[in-house]
């Protein structure tokens, strides 16, 4: 939630934890073609156009992932502040959080090829600039499998599993002209950065593989998170770092 102190100029905050910073956030609703209505939020910086767009794909919906798991939230509660990013986050079909249910049902990572086609169809037709796929977990097969249909930069791939994704699929980022950054913790639960390095270098040669120390499926905690979101900066708008820790920035 909003920190209270961040109304007051004087006072300066630390970055960490439910902290959101000031940006412009609206409830919005997505239309896929299969009939059926996402809900979502858009989050934009409050000083300055944004320089690029995160299009959030969250984790697994049948294991708690939904546009409220932490990482992606927190990516939205800070980052228009503080890195002049617009960022989209949406609950895939079937899935409930606070701000209400999308309809349908799970599609495996099949059927939610719609619902990332809605996605990025309001990008368009926002005009949002830049757009950047960021998945984590679940979301990064959604991104893998049908991101090449559209007219994204890249893929930031957070946690990556390689389950759902077949090699074809995979292999089809190699040559797209679309960055592919993999950012993988080492101590994952599915895929540790050895096989990683491995598995992409060998379908992407060009893809770039992050291993995060200590790092857990999940990224729990504060300097998991610091990390995670300094990572999705450094690709897409290098020039707002490092990110401050307090707010106002010093």
């Amino acid at each position: 939630m909003a920190h209270p102190l961040l109304e007051d100029p004087h006072v300066s905050i630390e970055i960490t934890g439910g902290v959101e910073l000031p940006a412009f956030r609206e409830d919005v609703e997505l239309r896929t073609a299969d009939a059926l209505t996402l809900v979502g939020e858009l989050s934009l910086p409050e000083t300055a156009d944004p320089v690029a767009t995160l299009v959030c794909l969250h984790p697994l919906p049948t294991h708690g992932g939904f546009m409220d798991s932490h990482i992606i939230r927190k990516a939205a509660a800070r980052l228009p502040a503080l890195a002049e990013l617009a960022v989209l986050r949406f609950n895939f079909r079937g899935v409930t959080s606070p701000r209400g249910t999308s309809e349908g049902a799970f599609g495996h990572g099949v059927d939610e090829r719609h619902d990332l086609a809605a996605a990025m169809a309001f990008v368009a037709q926002r005009g949002l600039p830049r757009p950047w796929l960021v998945g984590w977990s679940f979301g990064t097969e959604v991104a893998l499998k049908w991101g090449l249909e559209h007219p994204v930069e890249g893929a930031i791939l957070l946690s990556p599993p390689l389950r759902r994704t077949s090699e074809d699929e995979l292999a089809a980022w190699a040559g797209s002209g679309k960055r592919l950054v993999a950012i993988v913790p080492e101590l994952d639960d599915y895929l540790q950065p050895p096989e990683a390095i491995a598995r992409f270098g060998a379908a992407v040669p060009e893809a770039e593989v992050v291993a995060v120390e200590g790092g857990k499926h999940l990224w729990v905690g504060e300097k998991q998170t610091a990390r995670v979101l300094t990572e999705i900066v450094r690709v897409v708008n290098p020039d707002a770092l490092p990110l401050p820790t307090e707010w106002p920035a010093p």
